[in-house]
């Protein structure tokens, strides 16, 4: 077998290392704790926590309509939204609830909570700040179209996308605008956060770097394909799928795109986002089949099929993966070999992706059951 070059060798053991900082800490957020979409502002869906082998439920809540929202957990409450317009805070030992807020319009984005601060938008285009403790509103922000973005925050400012392709930064104090930088296409995804600049992958196909303090955009990359998912950021590189039935990694120094993968039989969307590992970048299809993945190379490592698709974005949580499905189950796998080691059959969609804090797992249906796992 050949020998890598020390190069190699420097290169994959910062690789490494920076991976090893984010699955530990979680950057930017403190404790076990899951408090943005995806888990941390790298947007990696890498928990903290450690789960029970075996899982079981340990209560669920009704939301009136129906949930596509993934939970936010912070100091023991569940933050989740819902169809119904109304976000809702829980206790996350028993499932009782704390209080509620009425949005405009029905919630599909995912809650962000940091310093004791809930931050969502609505499909009105209006953005709320919610005090976590009380249920009070702070204040709304307006845009003008729908916000299924979920927010990141940094350096006392909050972004999100909307429909009316706008990136946006506001002050987290009072709302007020800081920047909007201008899109040629409805932002869905959830902004990431890269070396001081943020980015964002829109349905325009393009991936900009949008400077965190002032909204000038650095530069662009040319995906080639709608891009609803959020990329996931470790180290230097970004990985995300696309409408064009494609994984790709981007190196964020060279601007450029190593690699692009494409399952050899299926031609399927990625609508999910991805978790990315050391070792494996895993991402749901619209193909019914979860991909992982070589970061390094691109190359298919294994693939997991399923009876529907999979709009929900995987979680990994020790050495397996979690994630849901159309056809309304709750997998785990195991993650070197994609065996299915634990399954749960909710009998509703979940389009919702997996929340992994304090030792349970939280995840919603599409007919408004929010479901606790754990240890009894």
């Amino acid at each position: 077998m050949k020998q890598p070059t020390k190069r190699k060798q420097l290169r994959l053991g910062v690789w490494i290392l920076c991976f090893g900082i984010l699955a530990v800490s979680g950057p930017g957020f403190a404790g076990d704790s899951w408090p943005v979409f995806r888990g941390n502002k790298n947007l990696t869906g890498v928990a903290t926590s450690r789960l029970a082998e075996k899982l079981k439920v340990l209560w669920t809540f009704q939301v009136g309509v129906g949930i596509e929202s993934t939970a936010a957990i912070v100091d023991g409450t569940v933050f989740i939204a819902g169809l119904d317009s109304t976000l809702y805070a829980l206790d996350v030992r028993d499932g009782t609830e704390k209080w509620r807020y009425t949005a405009k319009d029905e919630i599909k984005s995912s809650p962000s909570v940091f310093d004791g601060v809930v931050y969502i938008g609505d499909e009105f285009g209006v953005f709320h700040a919610v005090d976590a403790a009380s249920g009070v509103g702070k204040w709304t922000f307006q845009t003008e179209g729908g916000i299924t973005s979920s927010a990141n925050i940094i350096d006392g400012r909050v972004l999100f996308g909307s429909y009316d392709n706008y990136l946006y930064c506001l002050d987290v104090k009072d709302g007020s605008l800081a920047w909007k930088a201008e899109t040629d296409g409805y932002v869905h995804s959830s902004p990431a956060v890269y070396d001081g600049s943020v980015l964002v992958a829109g349905c325009d196909g393009q991936m900009r770097f949008v400077t965190i303090g002032s909204g000038e955009i650095l530069k662009q990359i040319e995906l080639g394909d709608y891009v609803a998912a959020s990329a996931a950021v470790v180290g230097d590189r970004a990985f995300v799928g696309t409408f064009g039935n494609q994984v790709l990694c981007i190196d964020l120094e060279k601007a450029e795109i190593p690699w692009r993968y494409e399952h050899s039989d299926t031609r399927f969307p990625f609508y999910a986002s991805p978790a990315v590992t050391a070792d494996q970048v895993l991402v749901g299809g619209r193909d019914k089949l979860l991909h992982a993945i070589d970061p390094r190379s691109g190359e298919g490592l294994w693939t997991f099929s399923n009876k529907a698709r999979i709009d929900s974005s995987p979680v990994v949580v020790g050495d397996r993966v979690y994630f849901g499905t159309d056809g309304g189950t709750l997998v785990g796998l195991n993650i070197a070999s994609g065996e299915s080691e634990w399954e749960f059959v909710t009998g509703s969609a979940i389009v919702s992706s997996p929340s992994v804090a304090e030792g349970k797992l939280v995840i919603g249906t599409t007919d408004g059951i929010l479901y606790c796992f754990g240890e009894r």
